[in-house]
This record gives structure tokens, sequence and C-alpha cells, in this order.
């Protein structure tokens, strides 16, 4: 259902107003409170997560959300749900992204989220190759430096030629997003945790089923053969 519901979010054109507000999720408090409103929603799909954090331009996070996920959640279903946020990507809804390329320096953070996206889908891919086209055309002209930190929501990369901070991380105060990190990271080891105990029950339903099946077949070959081994009565003798 979450994901059905991110589909909306992203392509119906009666939510454009909706989309407006998660923009200003960084800088305004309803956009804030909406985008937290969703997240807690949201956070059971790691793809649909990620949407709503490039809908609000929390492009930070969203990398972080990127490189938490494990082998167990980049499955068919994943890959499928990413193939169609690359194709929306190309659509009107994100055209300020693709317009935030031009400015790498300032959107650092969204250049990192969309190459993570890139290094999750296979080369072979039509995502792949539009994606890798659209990030050919980000013009790498300024000389970015990056100053390293252990958490990285306190990153501040800079551009040498203005030293202007990265637009991201001046409004993450606004946001407990360390916090929204450790939720997901949660919701998600819940998923895998049910995922295991359902195919645990399916296994063990099969060895039961397999277990009276065999329990069957040696009762039915026992009775067979207690009716060879019988010795023959007084009856068949007299006829004999």
């Amino acid at each position: 259902m979450v994901q059905a519901l991110n589909l909306i979010l992203l392509t119906s054109t009666e939510l454009g107003e909706l989309r407006s507000l998660l923009k200003k999720s960084l800088v305004d408090s309803c956009g804030k409170d909406l985008f937290q409103s969703l997240y807690a929603s949201w956070r059971h799909s790691p793809m649909a997560t990620i949407s709503l954090c490039l809908l609000a331009q929390a492009y930070s996070h969203a990398s972080c959300v990127i490189q938490s996920l494990g082998e167990e959640d980049i499955n068919v279903k994943f890959l499928v749900q990413l193939d169609k946020l690359i194709r929306l990507l190309e659509t009107p809804v994100f055209a300020y992204l693709r317009l935030q390329l031009l400015e790498p320096g300032k959107h650092t953070w969204l250049l990192k989220t969309l190459y993570g996206l890139l290094m999750l889908l296979p080369q072979q891919s039509a995502a792949f190759k539009i994606l890798r086209t659209r990030l050919k055309t980000v013009p790498f002209s300024e000389n970015i430096k990056r100053t390293s930190s252990a958490n990285p929501y306190s990153q501040i990369l800079q551009v040498t030629e203005d030293g202007n901070r990265n637009q991201d991380t001046q409004n993450y105060s606004a946001i407990n997003f360390p916090s929204l990190l450790q939720q997901f990271e949660h919701m998600q080891l819940q998923h895998r945790n049910h995922l295991k105990d359902q195919l645990q029950s399916r296994k063990s339903a099969s060895a039961l089923t397999l277990s009276q099946e065999i329990q069957r077949y040696e009762a039915a070959h026992s009775s067979s053969l207690s009716e060879i081994n019988r010795p023959p009565s007084r009856t068949s003798k007299g006829i004999l």
C-alpha cells in the first residue's frame, strides 16, 4: 500500500500542492510536519523513503538511507521500484532536481544520492543507461572539497569559488534525521525478521507434510508386507 501511495504522490496532478509543501520541509514548519507524518508510513518501503527524501530535498538523508540497505533489501521488487523512480526523475515533477544538478557544488549530496542509485542498478538495464546519461550532463567545473566527519549530517561541503556551504546541510537542525534513520533501519530489520519467520514457517510446513507422507507410505507398505507374509488360512489349505 505504501508503494502505491508513493506512486500516487509522485505522479498525481491533484497532489501538486502537497509536493510543493514537501519541497519546503527543511525550511518550513508545515512542510516539516508533513514530511515527518509521511515518513512514519513511508519507512516501510526503502524506495518510497528515498522518493520522499528527493521530494523534500533531504538529499543527505537519502544518501544515508541508500548506504544503510543490506543485501536482503536489494531484491527484484526493489529493483523494479527503482526502475520506476529513475524514469520518474525525467518527468516535470522532478524538474527542480535536474536543474539543481547545474550547481553540483551546492547539491553534492544530491549527486552522491544519484550515484548511489546508479551503483544499485544492473549495468545492462535501461534505467542504468538513463541515469548515467543524465549524470554525464552535470557540469563538474567547480573545485569541491569535503571536510570529513564521523557524523554524515555534520559534514560541510565547501565550494572554493565562493565559500558557500551546501544548501542541504544548513537546515538539518529542523528535523532530527539521525533519529529518522534509526527508525528506518529498525523498521527494515523488522521486515527482514518477518520474512525469515515466514520462510521458516513454510519450510516447517513443507517438512511436516513430507514427514506425514512418508509415514503414510511406510504404514501402507508395512500393511502390504503383512498381507504377503501372513501364513495361509485353513480354508486356503482345504482348497489346495
